[in-house]
């Protein structure tokens, strides 16, 4: 992509990932010019719910536009239950590339091939991504399956600054799928426990921020 920077929506469920990917684009793409919207309702309404309903889905819709309204060029979502809204977000706004959390970093691990793990730290999240992971590998004829394992006390913990429980809670998660070629860390909150989670294990650790972040420059520089 030519002329000005690409400006780039980051929208957030929850506080916690907010800086883990800002940290990714100074990191990786510092000339993209990424802002945030934090709408934390959206997991406590989730969880009241029990499920994605289509005033859910409608707010996704609304959430995506608004970004667009503000002249995004892309939008990446960071909240990995929402995987149905997303997409019906991205339907909106094709061809603008709307990505889901986790899906340059399950391209990413079936790229990669050989038995794959992942470690959560918030349990509404898994069935979506569990499926999302199924139906990506169906897609491109791999026969990956993701074997998953949730510490739910991480999140907690790193919600009150407790940052060294939460990446002890996420080490000793991982170390449980040490028959794994490649760990996945599934929320972008988890991003800084990656180096702890490759020292212990001694296996290659993918983030959700990173991979996003990598797939995004990609895209709008083929543009």
């Amino acid at each position: 992509m030519t002329g000005p920077a690409p400006r780039i929506a980051l929208i957030h469920a929850t506080p916690l990932a907010v800086e883990p990917v800002a940290e990714a684009f100074r990191r990786l793409w510092p000339e993209a010019e990424a802002y945030s919207l934090l709408e934390d309702s959206l997991a406590p309404d989730l969880a009241r719910a029990g499920r994605l309903d289509a005033a859910m889905v409608e707010r996704f819709r609304r959430l995506a536009a608004y970004t667009v309204d503000c002249g995004a060029d892309a939008i990446l979502f960071t909240c990995s239950a929402f995987g149905p809204a997303i997409e019906a977000a991205a339907r909106d706004q094709a061809p603008r590339p709307v990505l889901k959390p986790n899906e340059a970093m399950f391209t990413e691990a079936l790229a990669r091939g050989g038995r794959i793990g992942m470690v959560a730290t918030f349990q509404p999240s898994v069935p979506s991504m569990q499926a999302e992971f199924s139906a990506m590998a169906a897609a491109a004829g791999s026969a990956a399956r993701l074997e998953t394992v949730c510490t739910s006390e991480a999140m907690p913990a790193l919600a009150a600054g407790d940052t060294a429980t939460h990446d002890r809670l996420v080490v000793e998660a991982a170390a449980g799928l040490a028959g794994c070629d490649v760990l996945l860390l599934a929320q972008f909150s988890m991003a800084g426990a990656r180096a702890a989670v490759a020292a212990t294990t001694g296996k290659p650790v993918l983030t959700s921020p990173d991979s996003a972040v990598t797939l995004l420059r990609s895209r709008l520089a083929a543009d």
